[in-house]
């Protein structure tokens, strides 16, 4: 372990959480999320991965030994592992090897104050061993181990995982829209975060993306004065999809945008924006294969997956209701019409599917997928500042017509709650 010591006094810096961090929009995604000195957070560097025998095994250094605890999850299988809120600097090139029974893995933010690894298994497994040992000089050293096992051990060793307990709310509560309010409320609601990157490609993680997006969103909402204008996230850190709901339901929203951008590696020629309403039935294949990813978001950070699939088809079934419906359809017709006349838009710009994030039955929402990062095209413009800008006023643009000439007066969508 020599040289531990000075690697991570080196890094004892602010610095970007996750899978391919952006360069360019790394000082909107800082490695902890909370109030605490940069120096108090633990710092983990130097992760290497490497099979010793039947074991694969994962270290990292840390600037001081943390409590750890692990586990394995199946549908999809992976394993878990809890830190206290760590600053990870570790190399993304790593976390994407493919070693053993390990596909890849992945850190980040989990909630305020706990950090998570996920670790993708492409065959049962097992934790053989998780720890994080003492090093000379206050150090300390993370170490787990994963032993190959059939599939009844696995399925032994899941049935032992800790129940999945409520995840703690990772923002401050949700003002309700204060009495006397005449402005609209809107929703900003940049996808993914923390632990989950959403989708990669080369330096370029999704959650870093949209999170840069939808902050400039919020600025030139508010620079109006028309507009209350809250985020669920601000910064690098998870948020699961109910919780996303709850925040634009809890303050009253008029207007919910969740702003994405998708991926296909098979199709690099594809590219272009889509905007998306929630429904039961897909409008075509494409839009269900893109529900159905991005509702895995709270599995991809490590939360139990399971759930009564009839609860969410009878929220599914409230958004029916034909006041939200139609309200929703409205801005997604409108902002495809404004945002087409600024950027270049998919050939099937407007599309619907059954988005668990587009669940609220009172709440007119749309997802907004502002490219494919798959392209290399779409990617050159989803890291450019000019072409943020013109698509962001394009976005406000479409906003400002929606409650000028379509929607209700503001309040309305609290009347729908009744």
């Amino acid at each position: 372990m020599a040289g531990i010591a000075a690697r991570i006094r080196r890094i004892l810096r602010p610095a970007c959480l996750g899978l391919g961090v952006l360069a360019g929009l790394a000082a909107l995604a800082p490695a902890v999320s909370n109030n605490r000195p940069q120096s108090d957070i633990p710092v983990a560097t130097d992760a290497k991965l490497e099979q010793i025998g039947e074991t694969v095994r994962l270290t990292m250094a840390l600037s001081r030994p943390l409590d750890v605890k692990a586990w394995v999850l199946a549908g999809p299988d992976r394993v878990v592992i809890d830190l206290p809120s760590t600053n990870f600097q570790v190399q993304p090139t790593v976390a994407r090897k493919s070693v053993g029974v390990v596909g890849a893995f992945r850190f980040g933010l989990f909630t305020a104050d706990r950090a998570r690894i996920i670790i993708e298994l492409t065959q049962p497994a097992v934790v053989a061993k998780a720890e994080s040992r003492p090093v000379r000089g206050g150090f300390g050293e993370l170490v787990i181990e994963l032993r190959r096992a059939s599939r009844a051990e696995f399925a032994a060793a899941v049935a032992q995982a800790p129940p999945p307990g409520a995840v703690p709310a990772t923002g401050a509560p949700v003002l309700p829209k204060p009495m006397g309010e005449t402005r609209q409320t809107v929703v900003i609601d940049p996808g993914h975060g923390g632990i989950d990157p959403g989708a990669v490609v080369a330096a370029i993680a999704e959650k870093n993306v949209v999170l840069a997006f939808g902050a400039k969103l919020k600025e030139q909402l508010e620079a109006t004065g028309r507009y209350r204008v809250l985020m669920t996230r601000e910064d690098d850190r998870f948020v699961p999809l109910a919780e996303r709901v709850g925040i634009a339901r809890a303050a009253g929203a008029d207007l919910f945008i969740s702003i994405h951008a998708d991926s296909l590696t098979q199709a690099q020629e594809v590219r272009g924006a889509t905007v998306y309403t929630g429904s039961e039935r897909a409008t075509d294949a494409e839009a269900a294969r893109l529900a159905a990813k991005e509702n895995q978001s709270d599995a991809v950070a490590g939360l139990d997956a399971s759930e009564d699939t009839q609860d969410v088809a009878g929220i599914l079934m409230d958004l029916a209701k034909r006041e939200t419906r139609t309200f929703s359809s409205v801005f997604a017709r409108n902002l495809v019409e404004t945002l087409g006349g600024s950027v270049k838009m998919h050939k099937v710009p407007l599309r619907s599917a059954g988005f668990r994030v587009l669940s609220a039955p009172d709440v007119p929402s749309v997802l907004i997928e502002l490219g494919y990062m798959s392209s290399p095209k779409d990617a050159e413009l989803l890291n450019s500042a000019e072409w943020r800008i013109k698509a962001v006023t394009a976005v406000a643009a479409a906003v400002d017509g929606y409650f000028l000439n379509a929607r209700a007066p503001a309040g309305k969508a609290a009347d729908n709650r009744r």
